[in-house]
């Protein structure tokens, strides 16, 4: 029986059985999910306590009456040292494995980094390399005697006006 039940069948709220149960250090056994479970004996001697508080004892001075003494129970298995060490160095194995794989995946991705780089260089160079030609060809001085010197046209000398040049006034 649930603490709901036994709260409906005593006439009190489920708070006042748990309180009961805290303060007089009676040993109820719990399920797995931690919810008190109520033998017939846990609900005759509720039903003792209830009495007395009716009766005009107080809280503090009723006597349980039962030799039941509230304890914690321990609902994980005993694990043995062995155990323990083979989990850990599981554990650690699993973690040394995991720390290995992201490793090995920043290597590959600061490769990749690294590739994509010397690529983009290779293609600078080449580019420099290209426009260096191109500035050669344009900037380098035509033999006066080749026949392409005679088809470019000369540079006009620009004849300076006397008073212009003393003066510095422009027309």
């Amino acid at each position: 029986m649930n603490t709901g039940a036994v709260a409906k069948l005593l006439g009190v709220s489920q708070s006042t059985i748990q309180r009961w149960i805290k303060q007089l250090n009676l040993n109820m056994t719990k399920n797995e999910h931690g919810h008190y479970a109520y033998s017939e004996e846990d609900i005759q001697l509720l039903k003792r306590v209830h009495d007395q508080l009716n009766s005009g004892v107080l809280l503090q001075d009723i006597k349980v009456t039962s030799k039941k003494i509230r304890h914690a129970t321990i609902s994980s298995p005993q694990i043995s040292n062995d155990e323990l060490s083979a989990r850990m160095d599981m554990l650690e194995q699993r973690l040394n494995a995991k720390a290995d794989d992201v490793t090995s995946y920043q290597l590959l991705h600061h490769r990749q980094e690294l590739e994509e780089l010397h690529a983009e260089i290779e293609r600078l160079h080449e580019r420099i390399h290209i426009l260096e030609k191109k500035n050669f060809m344009q900037v380098s001085p035509i033999p006066s005697d080749s026949p392409t010197a005679s088809i470019l046209p000369k540079k006009r000398i620009k004849k300076r006006n006397i008073l212009t040049m003393l003066f510095g006034i422009k027309f």
